[in-house]
């Protein structure tokens, strides 16, 4: 059995209604596919800027922990220095270096303080996380500063 073979100029094989219409999609069923289509790209967008903020707030944070991690190891390194204020804030050499990373990293505005009691120090970060932060409906705050703690025995 053979199939009969096509013409090259084959009707196409939609539908036809009585009263010599075609079946088939119509304009206001493709603009509606349209629509829906627009509607769940503009969603995917707003899930792609909501993870691309979080990532920049996540990133200010493991940068801001690495800089208490850098000037804990340098206190440590330096003990005796350390316990005598050679850290402290304002100071010159090591610390003002250290002030200066925070600022860099982290942007203006950020900075840096270290309260020592004893042995132990606390090393406070602030910096503007405004950028990364995802705002709600009625949040109307014009700026949101974060704050990383780390306390360690020097």
């Amino acid at each position: 059995m053979n199939p009969e073979p096509h013409p090259p100029f084959a009707r196409s094989r939609r539908t036809q209604q009585p009263g010599g219409r075609h079946g088939g999609a119509t304009l206001i069923e493709v603009l509606v596919a349209i629509v829906v289509l627009s509607v769940g790209l503009l969603g995917l967008a707003g899930l792609q800027m909501t993870g691309l903020q979080s990532n920049h707030s996540a990133y200010l944070r493991s940068q801001a922990t690495l800089l208490a991690y850098d000037l804990a190891d340098q206190m440590r390194a330096r003990r005796a220095a350390a316990l005598t204020g050679a850290f402290a804030d304002n100071s010159a050499g090591d610390r003002a270096t250290w002030d200066a990373n925070v600022t860099s990293l982290l942007g203006p505005g950020a900075q840096g303080t270290l309260v020592m009691n004893g042995g132990q120090a606390t090393i406070t970060i602030r910096w503007n996380d405004n950028r990364g932060r995802i705002k709600g409906e009625n949040d109307n705050a014009a700026v949101d500063m974060v704050s990383f703690v780390y306390r360690t025995e020097i």
